[in-house]
């Protein structure tokens, strides 16, 4: 197993860095289109989309793929990857240098490998949790090759959490923390994983958004849970997640989440 892993990372680093320097170049220049759903799209994020699926399709040719412009039914392959070409399409578009590519890696509908790459931060993000998967490895969460952990404060004026655009219904209500708004679902959860933010919700995150960062911050010390009380994970063969948002809370520390949860279920 541990070829393996070392092959996924260097993948995953590898792959990311060849995708974004062309989206770099249309950072701030590209024109985005509306779905369905309501969110934005770019021929950036259908692009990438594509030659992500083609890079893991050519040396992953066994696993499965998910991803947030193409394939939205769960597959049956034992390991899946579950891949957003772009997260922070609004700020991607507007020229704002924060937004991520996300790599989830999943053993039978579990994250167990998540890699994020902001490349205007010049950040890679990535991290190794198995749960009761069975599975053996690495353990860890890192940026750049540095561990990281959450931060074990107790929250006040000066710790922050973050949220969403469509979560400011919190600020109602009088709260423990500076809020801060990043507008990528990723660096929102990441920020809390490596210690900058005591937690953070998110409102109507899809599968994509989150499958990466699951493993992240679990892996240096965190907890992200669902607002529904339902389990996120494992993902059911077959089902259809461009469908489904999962409303989560991230904390730093489990002890955090009677304290954040009722602040936060109002987005419900």
């Amino acid at each position: 197993m541990e070829q393996f892993w070392c092959e996924v990372l260097s993948f995953c680093q590898t792959t990311t860095k060849a995708i974004a320097a062309p989206l770099i170049e249309q950072s701030g220049n590209i024109s985005p289109k509306m779905k369905e759903d309501g969110s934005l799209v770019t021929e950036g994020d259908r692009w990438a989309d594509q030659a992500i699926r083609e890079a893991i399709m050519a040396q992953f040719p066994e696993h499965g793929v998910l991803t947030e412009e193409t394939t939205h039914i769960f597959p049956a392959q034992d390991w899946c990857w579950i891949v957003d070409p772009i997260d922070g399409t609004t700020n991607f578009t507007r020229g704002i240098p924060i937004w991520s590519i996300s790599l989830g890696l999943l053993y039978r509908g579990t994250p167990v490998f998540g890699f994020v790459y902001l490349p205007q931060l010049q950040q890679s993000f990535y991290g190794y949790w198995y749960g009761e998967t069975g599975l053996t490895g690495p353990t860890g969460a890192y940026v750049n090759g540095k561990p990281i952990h959450t931060s074990k404060d107790t929250p006040s004026k000066g710790h922050l959490f973050n949220l969403c655009a469509r979560s400011i219904k919190i600020l109602q209500k009088p709260f423990p923390c500076k809020i801060r708004m990043i507008g990528v679902a990723s660096y929102n959860i990441l920020l809390v994983a490596c210690g900058a933010a005591l937690g953070g919700v998110e409102a109507t995150p899809k599968v994509w958004d989150i499958a990466a960062v699951w493993v992240i911050i679990q892996a240096a010390g965190g907890v992200l849970i669902s607002l529904k009380d339902e389990s996120i994970f494992p993902l059911t063969i077959g089902r259809n997640y461009g469908r489904y948002s999962f409303p989560c809370l991230v904390v730093s520390q489990a002890e955090f989440v009677p304290l954040f949860k009722p602040l936060v279920e109002c987005i419900l």
